[in-house]
């Protein structure tokens, strides 16, 4: 997978060093595996730090899902690949600014986690 995100990265970010990578993922099993991190340090990229059990600070938590769940709201789908396909096709009609605003969103989120002594954030 990280293989598949650095050839990503070279893809779009061409004239940008791809040691200057900064990944944040949560604290799950296979991100924080000694296969992984060794992978990342080869990589030379940085992993920003995150508390465990902290969906407030993860953009999908926080950016992400709440608008998905609503999108789902009433749906009602024959199979599992139904739904992938519904799920695969509302990702793929957000503008690139949901994304980006997400991202955005946070350094104020960890401000307050930090002003709030690692406290959970509601909004």
């Amino acid at each position: 997978m990280l293989d598949a995100a650095k050839l990503a990265f070279r893809r779009k970010r061409k004239s940008q060093a791809i040691r200057s990578v900064i990944l944040l993922h949560d604290n799950a099993r296979p991100h924080t595996a000694a296969a992984t991190r060794n992978k990342l340090e080869a990589l030379g990229w940085e992993t920003l730090e995150h508390p465990p059990y902290s969906p407030d600070l993860s953009p999908c938590d926080f950016h992400l899902f709440g608008p998905l769940k609503e999108a789902l709201g009433g749906q009602r789908f024959d199979d599992n690949e139904a739904v992938k396909a519904f799920v695969l096709q509302w990702l793929r009609r957000r503008p690139k600014s949901f994304y980006a605003d997400g991202i955005k969103k946070l350094p104020i989120r960890w401000e307050k986690c930090i002003s709030r002594a690692g406290e959970y954030i509601e909004k």
